[in-house]
């Protein structure tokens, strides 16, 4: 769809999702799909569910455990990401942020934002373009804004795929490159809008890549293509 060739940053962005790729694949070497993760392009489509909107109701559920407390049509906050060592706490956060928003609190570009704070300091590890491509066009967050569209989750449970911790028996030392873990998040998101006040819910899941340094609280490094059992 894109010509990285002709792209003034694909360079550098083939470059962090190369390094991202090679730090989750040092813990990941079975990983099914993880080679699509390292090819894909950052404007082509992921296969994970994660903020799936359209005109008329969409999708995605809270950033915290609070998300899924909140009184329902009651408006959402934008996702603030917790201070934590523990991956999988942090992976289950993360994905109930990026299963949620909120038309009527906040603007597009503003949750843009907001989910970027997720993202890794360590720029050879942070893979903006797979958040990014998971929050609706400033044009349809607009249509969206006139439904009062919002999406709330329910995060069900976390764990580290079985590729994952089997790699990392294999080599324990691996992952001290880069401390990148993934981490799989199931759960339900439910979504309604302005005459709709209890929409529908579905069954969600995603694997995420959490860099978790002891010397630091965790973060995001990005979101995989494919979901590792």
């Amino acid at each position: 769809m894109s010509s990285r060739s002709t792209n003034p940053g694909g360079a550098s962005l083939v470059r962090r999702r190369a390094l991202l790729g090679t730090a989750v694949l040092v813990v990941l070497v079975a990983l099914a799909g993880l080679a699509a993760y390292l090819t894909r392009d950052g404007r082509t489509s992921s296969k994970t569910p994660a903020l799936q909107v359209s005109s008329t109701p969409p999708s995605a559920p809270a950033a915290s455990a609070s998300a899924s407390s909140r009184p329902h049509g009651s408006r959402g906050e934008l996702p603030v990401p917790p201070s934590t060592h523990d991956p999988i706490a942090f992976g289950k956060a993360a994905a109930a942020a990026l299963w949620s928003y909120d038309t009527r609190a906040y603007s597009q570009r503003e949750l843009v934002a907001a989910l970027r704070g997720w993202l890794t300091s360590e720029k050879k590890y942070a893979d903006t373009a797979s958040l990014d491509m998971l929050v609706p066009s400033r044009v349809l967050w607009k249509e969206m804004a006139a439904n009062g569209q919002f999406a709330t989750a329910k995060v069900n449970e976390g764990h580290f795929p079985d590729s994952f911790t089997q790699a990392l028996q294999a080599d324990p030392g691996a992952i001290t490159t880069a401390y990148v873990y993934a981490v799989t998040v199931s759960g339900k998101q439910s979504i309604a809008w302005k005459g709709s006040p209890h929409g529908g819910a579905e069954n969600r899941v995603t694997t995420l890549a959490v860099q978790c340094r002891p010397s630091q609280p965790c973060a995001l490094a990005g979101v995989l293509s494919a979901v590792a059992p």
